[in-house]
């Protein structure tokens, strides 16, 4: 027993330090104690290396509570005055926040969706930063989207329609299924690095007459933060089953560029202003051709989904039976396995004459 214990306690003891016999580095001596800096220079890496880690994530951290924090306070009069209810602000991880207002004429919330840079992750941050040099079309922001569910009957004509800059282009066709039913033109009412997305050419046309929105783009302070506005009645996301009519919503989207801490407060103009543009939706008319266009191209998509959604199930129920089969013959061939070499015999004769009949009847045919 005692050889056991023995062992055991061996096994447990580290190994000695190698100390050389001549060092002629730094030594630190108390008492019995003696400390030779010079042997520990991976130790001395790897924990400089953890504390950079460290101190990147709770550096990062507050960075982006601050961003979101900041420009939520600087705009905390605007919401107050919109809405009966303006904050409810809550942080989810470290780089995303979120803003929900409610209790507002011809609005019936408003989220305020900050997504930021992963700032509090080393890694992920390299990846991103060292992307940039691979893809020159890759431009990580920090995003922030004022996201209005309208009231229903505010607006009643079902359209997509947005004004984007012309940098946010390629991104937001990527990123946004239902900016696929317009067309992207420019616009004599808007300064030149602005586009409109829009299904019809009417669509714009009375937008731009019933809105305050070319003397808001007009605005030189806000083109570096301004990404695209747009107004939907589709999700953002191609839907796997054509949406019943309860499910349709209407949306006003304002996508902008985070601002720094410091001018946090300029992109206020530029929010007052588009709780104007969302009450101006109200004077927007269309002409009949255009409504009957507008329905047209939904029902066309809603039969082109319900197809895909159709197709999609057959290969699923094709699939699924397939699955079933092969099972069901595995199965078979594990039973038939355990029996006798006889009755094994038995079995495979009887399947040969039975895939003879069946090609004997093909050629009969």
């Amino acid at each position: 027993m005692a050889s056991v214990l023995t062992q055991f306690l061996t096994a447990l003891t580290p190994p000695p330090v190698y100390v050389p016999e001549s060092y002629d580095g730094v030594e630190f001596r108390w008492r019995i104690f003696t400390f030779r800096p010079a042997l520990f220079q991976m130790e001395a890496y790897l924990l400089s290396g953890l504390l950079v880690y460290v101190g990147f994530f709770f550096f990062g951290r507050f960075t982006n509570s601050r961003n979101a924090n900041k420009w939520v306070d600087a705009h905390q009069r605007i919401l107050e005055s919109q809405f009966s209810s303006p904050l409810k602000f809550v942080q989810d991880g470290y780089s995303d926040f979120f803003n929900f207002s409610t209790g507002r004429r011809n609005v019936a919330t408003l989220h305020t969706i900050f997504t930021l840079r992963p700032r509090h992750d080393l890694v992920q941050w390299i990846w991103q930063t060292g992307r940039q040099f691979v893809d020159l079309q890759y431009r990580p922001k920090d995003d922030l989207q004022l996201d209005f569910k309208l009231i229903d009957g505010v607006l009643p004509y079902d359209f997509v329609w947005g004004v984007v800059s012309k940098e946010e282009l390629l991104f937001v066709k990527e990123s946004r299924w239902d900016l696929t039913f317009t067309k992207t033109t420019e616009n004599q009412s808007l300064p030149n690095n602005y586009l409109v997305m829009s299904e019809f050419a009417d669509v714009t046309e009375s937008i731009l007459k019933a809105s305050p929105l070319v003397k808001i783009l007009a605005d030189p302070k806000i083109t570096p933060y301004f990404r695209s506005l747009t107004i939907t009645d589709q999700p953002r996301e191609r839907p796997a089953q054509p949406l019943l009519p309860n499910e349709h919503e209407k949306h006003v989207i304002l996508s902008l560029n985070v601002p720094s801490p410091s001018q946090a407060s300029v992109t206020n103009d530029l929010v007052s202003a588009i709780f104007q543009f969302v009450d101006s939706l109200t004077k927007v008319t269309l002409r009949p051709e255009t409504k009957i266009k507008l329905k047209k191209v939904r029902e066309e998509v809603d039969a082109d989904i319900k197809r895909e959604a159709e197709r999609d199930k057959k290969e699923e129920e094709a699939e699924a039976l397939e699955a079933k089969k092969a099972a069901k013959r595995r199965a078979e061939e594990e039973r038939i396995a355990k029996l006798p070499a006889a009755e094994q015999q038995k079995i495979l004769e009887r399947e040969k004459r039975r895939s003879i009949r069946k090609q004997q009847v093909k050629v009969r045919k």
